[in-house]
């Protein structure tokens, strides 16, 4: 795994993520001082950088512990495809270098699903040799850290097979040189082409929990994608959960949902020129990392450049939920709740004149804040009516348009 360290450097009033002899230490600064904060020690920030997507130098590597280039590309014989904008590649490494950030090729990708090459290449003895002979070229030739395996997707049997034996040879080609092996997997799916040998040879696995779920990438279906793999043996600090920074079905990036409507940066669906578009809100992303932080390994997201900017930018506020230093802000409980707590409401602090909590009036009435409200309660809002998902009680910010984790649609 990762070295432990220390970053020191303050970037858009988030500085030094890395790992510390007692944690990851993350300073953050809202009002001209900082304050520090602990991640959990090898609690990892991955993000994904394509080839074409957004500059090196608008990459936040104060914010991140691993950048994965994508994509390296195979033939079907094992031998490597030339690698896409290495100018690129080379600015990365000599910006993140500096801030203690590793960086991996990923290899592969989902190529319209098209994965005949690693089926082809992975059925031979030589051709999963060429394949880790190039990989390994490339880690020395551009002096990076390792090797991302995103092979999209090995299937049960024989495939599956074949995938393991491939990552047992790269991982002792990367191993063999201090580097890092790891692998992007499907949310569930899929997942019963990736067998349990393949946990032994990876230092983690980033899962691909988006592209899935309704609505999109929900907070429970990637909890429950996550504990397939963790139930299956992978260990937690192993399991990487992954974010999208985009909507389905349309594929708009967060910064341009959010460009479009401020208000999207705390909703998860919304109506967008007729279609019915769903992505992670910050809310949502906060409580993602904040779940990640007590049950996994880390966070990762698909892609860096599709992220917003400043106040609205979802690794931000990730990483800030994760070190338990987010402001106190209108987003839902990290976890379900059983019964309402009796003086505070979750994960903020309350106001010394805030209202008393009360028990939430019969179903189809209006949503108001500070009342406690039970799963399946029925409410009104903005002209909608919301079923409750889980126990909780409202908050101001917490309206059922805006936290859809909380509130389904009717």
């Amino acid at each position: 795994m990762s070295s432990r360290r220390v970053r020191t450097a303050l970037v858009a009033g988030v500085a030094a993520l890395g790992v510390a002899a007692a944690g990851t230490a993350l300073a953050l600064s809202a009002t001209g001082t900082s304050a520090a904060a602990e991640l959990p020690a090898d609690f990892k920030s991955v993000g994904y950088a394509t080839s074409s997507g957004g500059s090196a130098a608008a990459i936040p590597y104060t914010r991140l512990t691993h950048i994965m280039y994508s994509f390296a590309r195979p033939n079907a014989d094992g031998t490597l495809k030339p690698l896409e904008n290495t100018a690129k590649l080379t600015q990365i490494l000599q910006r993140a270098r500096p801030a203690g950030v590793k960086v991996l090729i990923a290899v592969g990708g989902w190529n319209n699903g098209d994965d005949s090459p690693f089926e082809t290449l992975a059925a031979t003895a030589a051709g999963r040799t060429r394949l880790v002979t190039g990989l390994a070229g490339l880690v020395d030739q551009y002096g990076l850290d390792g090797v991302d395996m995103d092979w999209e997707y090995p299937d049960p049997g024989p495939s599956a097979e074949r995938f393991t034996l491939l990552m047992g040879e790269l991982s002792k080609a990367m191993k063999s040189r201090g580097k890092l092996l790891t692998a992007a997997v499907s949310a569930k799916l899929q997942g019963g082409g990736v067998q349990k040998a393949v946990f032994d040879h990876v230092d983690f696995l980033n899962i691909m929990t988006y592209d899935g779920g309704t609505p999109h990438a929900n907070y429970d279906w990637t909890v429950d994608a996550v504990t397939y793999w963790t139930d299956r043996g992978l260990p937690r600090e192993k399991a990487v959960v992954g974010v999208p920074f985009y909507s389905r079905p349309s594929y708009l990036t967060l910064a341009d949902l959010i460009a479009r409507d401020p208000a999207n940066a705390t909703r998860d669906c919304a109506t967008i020129n007729g279609t019915n578009e769903c992505w992670n809100g910050l809310p949502t992303l906060r409580r993602k990392a904040e779940w990640a932080r007590a049950n996994a390994g880390g966070i990762m997201n698909w892609q860096l450049a599709m992220d917003a900017t400043g106040a609205n930018s979802g690794l931000t506020a990730m990483i800030e939920a994760a070190a338990g230093t987010r402001p106190p802000a209108t987003t839902p409980p990290a976890g379900p709740i059983t019964k309402p707590p009796a003086t505070t409401a979750p994960t903020t602090k309350p106001p010394t004149t805030k209202p008393p909590v009360t028990t939430a009036p019969p179903s189809g009435t209006a949503w108001v804040p500070y009342t406690a409200y039970a799963v399946g309660q029925v409410v009104t809002y903005g002209g909608g009516r919301y079923q409750a998902r889980q126990a909780h009680t409202s908050l101001p910010g917490w309206e059922p348009s805006a936290v859809l984790s909380l509130w389904l649609p009717l």
